[in-house]
């Protein structure tokens, strides 16, 4: 059985995604699950981007025992020097090198000759070849170049030291047929194929990108890239979910699987679905909520007879237990590690006795606490571990004659309390116009989203803004009983994150050194 390597860009491609703000927890927080899950490859961020991006992949680089961590750059010896800055002390440093190749590119973004594409790819893999053992090339908008020239661009790269060679379709434009063909005459026409892996990275635009993955496998791909809930620019990308589930039950047909743990894909989809704040679409293939719901009363009746009448994919295949311990108001410290550990979480003893105490807090108001409760618990437990930030500490909220009152105690980094009132036209907004006068921010709110976590009129409120001041933009996460209180400690939340924030690194026009892209988050795909 043919082996197929999973290169995993949820933290890079998938955080372009229009309204993906992760911060570094969060970051470290996927990569550890991504780990668990088993792909071969984490594309961590793009350091060249910024410094906060080049911490944030050192920290996974650093954070990772077994799986190589990936930076993207573009063509020139900056963006691969800020990748090895930030992946020389990883434990399988991957150097991620793209260039476009098709002619709409050439002639509209990089100016440039077939030839001088050529040298330019060339002279920066034997540059990063100083640095870096593993390198990956890609080609851009592989899918719309022409074929004798891509030809030409993988054997130079080959041969100059890539290991890798990776065909994008970067703006989802192939059909699966034609997406094989590719593959299949690289196979037979790069003559130094047998040295590099074949990659299939594919964008969702037309709806192919997991069907396209699966027929470069067809046609010899050894890896597919992709990733968690199919997420990222524009339509999103391959969800890597979904392919590696197609292999493994589809095995007789491609006789090709990956190495990844399947039973472990559904709390990984929710970890990202949590922290990105990317809802999964209930009919999605493989975790959505009503993949393995059977409503219709003959697919009911053919279940109970023999479950694969109607079911190709066991719940318990991609980690769906079966049975789910109940927890609540009578149970112990012992109940909730335990669970814990099960969703694959390990927290120190003195961790544990915060946690519990919000849990024992919660279980007093809700009949049942589900898994999503006890997973937002620990992620605010764990918020409110740092001490350099401020602490909601006392709310209270009134409303008489159409004018809401907002009184509200803070700790303040400094480990001092204070507190102040304000009125607002509403709840909320009386609540965050007593925040701003407490911290001395003009803060603008740019979006504010409720949601609950679980099911019954005792759920949890999870409430996400985002926020500007100054020129940067962050979001705050908060999760209470109460959807005030949720939303003053996502609004506190957005503020410490604010004061945390990297300005972005500002990065003057150089043709000679960027013509790959004339913008710094413009990447292959």
């Amino acid at each position: 059985m043919r082996q197929i390597a999973v290169f995993d860009t949820t933290l890079r491609d998938g955080e372009q995604s229009p309204g993906v703000n992760l911060n570094l927890e969060e970051k470290l927080e996927i990569a550890q699950q991504l780990e668990r899950l088993g792909v071969d490859v984490i594309e961590a961020g793009f350091p060249a981007a910024s410094p906060g991006d080049l911490e944030s992949t050192k920290a996974v680089a650093h954070a990772l025992k077994n799986t190589s961590v990936a930076g993207l750059a573009r063509a020139n010896h900056k963006d691969i020097d800020a990748a090895w800055e930030a992946l020389k002390d990883g434990v399988k440093p991957r150097l991620h090198l793209f260039l476009a190749t098709s002619p709409i590119h050439r002639e509209h973004k990089l100016q440039m000759s077939q030839d001088q594409v050529i040298e330019k790819a060339v002279d920066c893999v034997k540059y990063a070849s100083r640095y870096f053992k593993d390198i990956e090339f890609s080609a851009e908008d592989a899918g719309r170049t022409e074929l004798p020239f891509l030809r030409d661009v993988f054997t130079a790269v080959i041969e100059a030291g890539a290991k890798v060679v990776n065909v994008p379709d970067t703006v989802g434009y192939m059909t699966p047929e034609e997406y094989g063909n590719v593959f299949r005459y690289l196979k037979e026409n790069v003559p130094n194929i047998d040295q590099a892996v074949l990659s299939a990275h594919c964008h969702d635009d037309l709806g192919m990108a997991v069907a396209n993955s699966l027929a470069a496998v067809q046609n010899g791909a050894d890896q597919v890239e992709g990733t968690i809930n199919g997420i990222g620019e524009r339509a999103g990308n391959a969800a890597l979910e979904e392919i590696a589930v197609a292999l493994q039950i589809r095995k007789d047909f491609y006789e090709a699987q990956t190495t990844l743990t399947l039973e472990q894909l559904a709390r990984t989809s929710k970890v990202v679905s949590s922290l990105t704040d990317f809802e999964v679409p209930r009919n999605k293939a493989v975790v959505g909520a009503n993949a393995f719901a059977h409503e219709a009363g003959i697919h009911q009746d053919g279940m109970l007879k023999e479950r694969t009448t109607y079911e190709i994919i066991s719940p318990q295949m991609v980690g769906y237990d079966a049975t789910q311990l109940v927890l609540g108001k009578h149970s112990g410290r012992h109940a909730l590690k335990e669970r814990l550990e099960f969703l694959g979480y390990s927290v120190s003893e003195e961790h544990l006795k915060e946690v519990f105490k919000k849990f024992k807090g919660l279980a007093d108001k809700k009949k049942q606490v589900l898994d999503e409760d006890i997973i937002a618990l620990l992620r605010e437990s764990t918020r409110s571990q740092d001490q350099d930030q401020y602490a909601l500490e006392y709310i209270h909220v009134s409303y008489m004659n159409s004018i809401a009152t907002a009184t509200i105690k803070l700790q303040t980094p400094e480990g001092v309390s204070v507190e102040e009132a304000a009125i607002g036209s509403g709840s909320v907004e009386a609540i965050y116009n007593t925040i701003e006068r407490m911290v001395s921010m003009n803060i603008h709110l740019l979006d504010y989203k409720i949601r609950s976590l679980s099911k019954g009129r005792d759920a949890l409120a999870e409430v996400q803004v985002t926020v500007s001041y100054e020129g940067m933009t962050g979001t705050g996460k908060g999760v209470d009983h109460d959807v005030l209180g949720a939303s003053t400690k996502a609004f506190v939340d957005s503020i410490n994150r604010l004061r945390k924030m990297s300005k972005p690194k500002q990065f003057m026009e150089d043709k000679e050194e960027e013509e790959t892209t004339h913008c710094v988050l413009d990447s292959f795909n």
